[in-house]
């Protein structure tokens, strides 16, 4: 228990998704200046890769792994080289269940990720999770801690990087500092905030 709980840890703040591997920058900038929109993309976020990286690491050790096959008189079948396709489809069905939900329950919120929901299909920080845990041989349990903690993680970074966006709507930046580009600087900031994480998990 304690070495998934290490392992939770980890995937949130030392291997943090965007502010660690610079995955997800997308939508992370864009869809940050506004702290409820910040925190409804980390919730998304973090349902689909709870659900999806534990859902792969099932279908890549029953079907894709090499000697999946074993049981059916099939040792020698390598089905792994069709596994980025597998993560996607995985995915792109998580995220139209979720594009649903959404237009169903919580249509404000649908609307404001606008077109930045269905591009969690391709979203690199999902498919990443289901790729470093096929790098990382994480069985079901380690790859269920492994999703959620990358999920929150990147949730973590999306909403403070929103509420300090929020709050700097009111100050007087230089012009050329407006917008994205103190969006950069911050997010830079961050990561070398979240780059100490790395340093005490060496100790």
């Amino acid at each position: 228990m304690n070495d998934l709980g290490a392992l939770f840890l980890r995937a949130m703040f030392v291997e943090n998704m965007p502010l660690t591997y610079f995955l997800g920058l997308c939508t992370f900038l864009a869809l940050s200046r506004r702290p409820d929109t910040a925190f409804g993309l980390g919730v998304a976020v973090i349902l689909v890769m709870g659900f999806t990286v534990p859902l792969n690491q099932l279908i890549y050790s029953a079907v894709l792994a090499p000697g999946a096959w074993r049981w059916a008189g099939l040792p020698d079948v390598d089905l792994s080289y069709l596994s980025l396709l597998t993560f996607i489809g995985v995915v792109a069905g998580c995220v139209q269940l979720l594009e649903m939900v959404l237009d169903r329950y919580l249509p404000k919120l649908r609307a404001a990720f606008g077109a930045f929901l269905p591009l969690l299909t391709i979203h690199c920080a999902i498919i990443g999770g289901s790729l470093f845990m096929v790098e990382r041989r994480y069985d079901f349990a380690e790859a269920a801690v492994y999703g959620l903690g990358s999920g929150a993680g990147f949730a973590l970074a999306v909403v403070m990087l929103g509420a300090v966006r929020a709050r700097l709507a009111y100050a007087d930046l230089p012009a050329g500092l407006r917008g994205l580009g103190i969006a950069f600087l911050i997010t830079g900031m961050m990561s070398l905030g979240f780059s100490s994480f790395a340093q005490m998990a060496a100790q």
